[in-house]
């Protein structure tokens, strides 16, 4: 059996207030207008992939509790393949958008995808963490999404294995703890100076990138108002990944996976956030993007 793509990096039950118009302070209570509970972390990537057509499986072990029972299905009705053994309890984030920013607590008990349930699946393309690059088969395209946690963890030292990573994608912030640069742009350049693909999300601003050593950049795109920007950054990997396995061309890829980031922001919660293919493909096409390969897109 081979897959598209398989998504290592965890998966979590995001909790999401929706409608808060600030964060309280110590002391004080806010009410949100909604709270909605939705796969969120690896699984919004999988989604992603899964809309936009790709064969996709999802890794990262869901917790054999309520929190696993509740999201493995709402994963499985997207048609992403959960693969691997559950473990006692299932990460949880919860999360609290305000406008072009969002805070969030997560419960993390750690427990990782393992190089054999990936390598079974003869994946085309693989999506980890910094600190999951073993198991990557040979043979697959690596994609690494780093958070806060790996920017924090790999400050100023980045693991030996990213040699054999296709691409980076990381949100300004974390590049610039991650790498000590004082700009975004110096973040990618130093970044690129060991990995071919480096991309730096600068949220409603665009992105920069190291395209095999090449500087350069995708300005943001006009989708409205934002309502939650969380899992905009793993929908970009997803996009991505779509745009080489469709043939691509790495420039063409930059521009339409800053769009798919986007177009997320408009709903609540990453998952919400993962536009259809059809749908993409007419958004692309209203703002004269390069179509995609021929036979792509009826989704």
């Amino acid at each position: 059996m081979s897959v598209d793509v398989v998504v290592a990096v965890p998966a979590f039950l995001d909790i999401t207030f929706v409608g808060l118009e600030g964060l309280p302070a110590l002391g004080e209570e806010r009410f949100a207008g909604d709270l909605v509970r939705t796969p969120g972390g690896g699984a919004i990537t999988a989604i992603g992939a899964a809309r936009l057509g790709l064969s996709t499986a999802l890794a990262a072990p869901l917790g054999d509790d309520e929190a696993g029972d509740l999201i493995g299905p709402m994963i499985e009705r997207e048609g992403v393949q959960l693969v691997g053994r559950r473990c006692p309890r299932t990460p949880v984030t919860a999360v609290m958008p305000i406008g072009q920013e969002r805070a969030m607590v997560t419960y993390d008990p750690g427990v990782r995808a393992r190089a054999a349930d990936i390598a079974a699946l003869s994946p085309g393309a693989v999506i980890v963490g910094l600190s999951q690059l073993d198991v990557v088969p040979y043979g697959a395209r690596a994609y690494v999404s780093v958070g806060d946690d790996d920017a924090r963890a790999f400050a100023g030292r980045l693991p030996g294995g990213v040699s054999k990573v296709r691409g980076l994608f990381i949100e300004q912030r974390e590049a610039l703890v991650l790498t000590g640069a004082e700009t975004a742009a110096e973040a990618a350049a130093m970044i690129g100076a060991r990995v071919p693909l480096v991309v730096v999300s600068l949220g409603a601003d665009g992105a920069v990138a190291s395209i095999e050593g090449r500087a350069a950049s995708v300005e943001g795109f006009d989708v409205g108002h934002s309502v939650d920007t969380t899992g905009a950054g793993d929908l970009y990997v997803a996009a991505w990944a779509w745009g080489e396995a469709v043939g691509m061309s790495v420039d063409d890829t930059l521009r339409w996976a800053a769009l798919y980031a986007a177009l997320s922001v408009r709903v609540p919660t990453g998952a919400g956030g993962a536009t259809t293919l059809a749908e993409f493909v007419a958004e692309g096409a209203r703002r004269g993007l390069p179509a995609p390969p021929q036979g792509v897109g009826a989704g």
